[in-house]
């Protein structure tokens, strides 16, 4: 390996010993949302990056384009419905699918401790062959990296991706606007869950899996069927409660969710309940939020319904006028709440 060099950034934030103890500790929620408002955005400032997207779309000699990429901690590696390959791979498809592109091309790259089994590196592998597969792309370039025993908590795995965006609808947070129905793919909770479950050695009379999945199918279902997208959403780290608060800051709107509207699992439910956990917090891994319009809530529902990854799909509020980034919860008791962002994260290491 070559040398490692240390490099700065000016940061118009300053940051402190606490600071760099709360992003060790997992980096989510609204301490990762002021790093990357405070550091990353001011420094590497471009219109690409301030659409706040789950990729980047560009336009390259009149192709239009998406392009993302993510990085894999979660522990532990292997988890009832998936593996940190399988997450690998569907959750950098998903990130394309979500800016509307049809996902082609990835990359990956393997951190491995010194010392890992390589029975646990070829389960991962072949793991990531199988999504691939089912996905309908291809693994086109990579790079391995082996690090000191203890350094690497077995495996850590990036991936990038390359989409072409293959119609004329413009899909991003700013395009969010009063008036707009808000869609939920299907039941949140679960991954978040499944990882807490193995994490800890916990055990339920009934077992909890990973939600883990590809969301491109329904996503093309709703282009096909040329619906008005104004936006869509994974529901990955933070869960719902981020993904709405979000989009909400990004469009400078107000979203009105129904609790009685969310799907939570009975034994996800019980789980949290046990737990002290929010569902409204967990990560998901096959679930997403799409922005469409009045007239078409409906229409695109039934559509989402019609595809086996979103067959729970409803409608779940609306955008409304209101303070920029601000997200409320009419409760089952009818009252109302703010549902606001963490200062951490429930579940670190948990994608």
């Amino acid at each position: 390996m070559g040398e490692v060099k240390e490099f700065r950034l000016q940061c118009p934030v300053p940051l402190n010993d606490t600071d760099h103890v709360q992003l060790a500790h997992g980096g989510g929620g609204r301490r990762m949302h002021e790093l990357l408002e405070g550091l990353l955005l001011p420094n590497f400032s471009n219109e690409a990056l301030l659409e706040r997207h789950d990729g980047a779309t560009l336009t390259i000699s009149g192709a239009k384009l998406a392009f993302t990429t993510d990085s894999y901690v979660v522990r532990p590696l292997f988890f009832p419905g998936g593996d940190i390959g399988t997450l690998a791979i569907n959750g950098t498809v998903n990130d394309l699918a979500m800016c509307g592109a049809r996902p082609l091309y990835l990359s990956s790259a393997l951190i491995l401790e010194e010392g890992l089994p390589m029975e646990t590196l070829r389960r991962v592998v072949e793991s990531m062959r199988l999504s691939a597969a089912s996905a309908n792309v291809q693994l086109v370039t990579g790079d391995t990296k082996v690090v000191d025993k203890g350094k690497g908590d077995g495996i850590f795995i990036n991936t990038a991706g390359i989409g072409v965006i293959e119609h004329d609808i413009s899909i991003s947070p700013k395009n969010v606007r009063p008036g707009d129905a808000i869609l939920l793919s299907g039941d949140i909770g679960r991954h978040g869950i499944a990882i807490m479950a193995v994490r800890e050695g916990l055990s339920f009379e009934n077992a909890i899996e990973s939600d883990c999945a590809t969301l491109w199918e329904p996503v093309k279902a709703l282009l096909d069927a040329c619906v008005e997208i104004h936006c869509l959403r994974d529901l990955t780290r933070g869960g719902l409660s981020s993904g709405l608060i979000e989009i909400a800051e990004a469009a400078g709107v107000r979203c009105a969710v129904n609790e009685a509207d969310i799907r939570v699992r009975e034994e996800v439910a019980g789980a949290c309940e046990i737990l002290g956990l929010d569902p409204l917090y967990l990560a998901n891994e096959g679930r997403f939020v799409a922005f469409v319009p009045e007239h078409e809530a409906e229409r695109a529902v039934d559509i989402l319904r019609n595809v086996d990854v979103s067959s729970q799909a409803t409608r779940i509020g609306r955008v409304v006028d209101g303070p920029a980034g601000l997200v409320t919860l009419k409760t089952q008791l009818g009252t109302e709440r703010i549902v606001d962002m963490l200062g951490g994260e429930q579940l670190p290491r948990i994608c």
